[in-house]
């Protein structure tokens, strides 16, 4: 974004600036709003506060209260591409395309691609259809932009009711342009429906979208087999078209850009289109990811209850709350939507996936059973459902159920080192089939040498099998990878003290007492048994426990 002059704030204003600047660093855009613009009240004319005002409104949505001062900053012929973009989604939004038409896009536009694609949607909102497909044409020969302008040419063919046109431009060179995104997708699976193509449109979205990922996919599936003809819902107009320029623009840089400057192109297509659901989707993440966690859960609820992405924003909306510490509310989000849609398996594993986080493991079995239950047994992606539910199986202490999970995630994918380190470090805690975990835990340490946690494993299954001297480098290195866990901590010590390192065990456990969490009930390591392997150290503490002592590998 381009940057303004910096005049000398007067001291009355030093002070909001200055909480301005804290919260637009916390990215808290209510509080940087309400700051910067009791400090802009002193001092009307500092450009720096002008565009810092517009920026977090824009960031709040507030795009209409942008445009007095985007109009001064403009009037000053300062640079601030917030203040252009807010002065022409409200020329939009008003339907002035030909002051849109008149601005200059070289000291007064937005950036070359949302600038030529406006020009091309506005001469359509003037009527002039062949201007507009002109102007789509000179945008698609630069550079990179290819795919951006045939994709908004063929919407706005769509928009006027030229179907056919439409799909010839998304049927071409095999279909790229429509596999552009998933909004491309949906369109052209429209446009196949309003030319009576409806298997056409069902081939299309069996090869493009994986099966039962997603309700709005389902709905459409379930529409075209029936016979109906989907109406075209993407653009329907040429104010349509410009609030998919800035959601098409957003989307694309969502990868590249800072999150901050991504939501004022989300923000924008949000203010021109108010029902644009994936606009709303994406500033919903983009809060999410700013930490912005009221304003998402804000952003979410803005997805009405009849629309097939209520499904998406409403697991957002739980995602975000249980995030900001609002588990319970997180909870009955997902409960209610399991109840309105109980056929949807993405709810049940979503609901699942957190009670099992929130250590409620009889809750999350259920649920992930009915998950399981909505789903294709055989299909690969089922071996996390199989490992989690395995997890709640082996903390509730079913250790049947849980091996008997395990070892179907392990049949749909044989060689995830996740579930190959999970059931291999139970089979040693269990003391059982160790050769078996070994082998396991060797796996999986191959597919994950960095991993502190698996390396762990493997140290530990050795020290299990007498292996001690062997048991030393690994675990030594999952301590360098995972340097203030407690328990890798406490397993080095007991594998040093099993080599004559005494002293060296007790520094280790008394490094792991350290890194324990005296809140955290449910942890592995047991700070009573650490301390008391420190005072007569770990033979004792076996002698004590009636194991096994110590004993290397072969006898020796």
């Amino acid at each position: 974004m381009s940057s303004v002059a910096v005049p000398a704030f007067s001291e009355t204003g030093a002070g909001s600036y200055l909480a301005g600047r804290q919260a637009i660093y916390e990215n808290d855009y209510s509080a940087a709003e309400r700051y910067y613009a009791q400090a802009l009240r002193f001092d009307p004319q500092n450009a720096l506060l002008q565009e810092s005002v517009v920026v977090a409104r824009i960031a709040l949505g507030e795009v209409a209260r942008a445009l007095p001062i985007a109009q001064q900053i403009e009037e000053a012929n300062l640079p601030s591409q917030a203040a252009r973009m807010v002065i022409s989604a409200n020329l939009i939004a008003d339907g002035k395309f030909d002051d849109l038409l008149a601005r200059d896009p070289e000291t007064q536009g937005v950036g070359p691609l949302v600038d030529g694609l406006m020009i091309a949607w506005a001469h359509l909102g003037q009527g002039e259809m062949t201007k507009a497909m002109e102007q789509f044409d000179s945008v698609a020969t630069q550079d990179g932009l290819r795919e951006f302008a045939l994709y908004h040419k063929a919407m706005a063919l769509a928009s006027i009711g030229d179907f056919e046109g439409a799909e010839a431009i998304l049927a071409d060179n095999d279909g790229t342009v429509a596999r552009f995104s998933r909004r491309a997708a949906l369109a052209r699976t429209e446009i196949l429906s309003q030319l009576d193509r409806n298997e056409d449109a069902i081939q299309f979205l069996d090869d493009v979208f994986v099966a039962g990922s997603d309700p709005t996919i389902e709905a459409y599936l379930s529409q075209l087999a029936a016979g109906e003809t989907l109406p075209f819902t993407h653009v329907r107009s040429a104010q349509d078209g410009m609030a998919e320029i800035f959601f098409t623009v957003g989307a694309a840089l969502n990868s590249e850009a800072s999150a901050d400057y991504v939501l004022l192109y989300a923000r924008l297509a949000s203010f021109l289109r108010p029902d644009h659901t994936d606009a709303i989707l994406l500033s919903a993440d983009l809060l999410d990811n700013l930490h912005q966690y009221d304003l998402a859960v804000e952003a979410y609820r803005l997805v009405p209850a009849d629309s097939n992405d209520h499904h998406a924003a409403e697991l957002g909306r739980a995602e975000v709350l249980d995030r900001s510490g609002k588990t319970d509310a997180a909870v009955e989000v997902l409960q209610n939507l399991a109840a309105q849609d109980p056929d949807f398996p993405g709810v049940h594993v979503a609901l699942a996936d957190l009670q099992r986080r929130q250590e409620n493991y009889a809750a999350a079995v259920a649920s992930y059973d009915t998950a399981i239950a909505l789903t294709d047994s055989a299909a690969g992606g089922n071996w996390f459902l199989h490992y989690a539910r395995g997890i709640s199986h082996e903390r509730l202490k079913q250790w049947d159920q849980a091996e008997a999970d395990f070892r179907r995630a392990l049949e749909l994918n044989p060689d995830q080192p996740q579930v190959l380190n999970y059931l291999g470090y139970s089979l040693v805690e269990r003391k059982e089939k160790l050769d078996e975990a070994l082998d396991m835990i060797e796996r999986a340490v191959a597919a994950r040498p960095d991993s502190g946690y698996i390396v762990d494993s493997l140290g530990w299954v050795l020290f299990r099998l007498g292996r001690y001297d062997e048991a030393v480098e690994h675990m030594e290195r999952a301590v360098e990878l995972m340097p203030v866990d407690p328990v890798v901590n406490d397993h080095l010590g007991d594998v040093y003290w099993a080599v004559g390192r005494a002293r060296e065990a007790e520094f280790q456990w008394s490094r792991a007492l350290s890194f324990i969490d005296p809140e955290d009930t449910d942890g592995e390591a047991d700070p009573d048994r650490i301390r008391r392997k420190i005072e007569v150290g770990l033979d004792a503490v076996l002698a004590e426990e009636g194991s096994e002592p110590l004993k290397v590998a072969n006898g020796n």
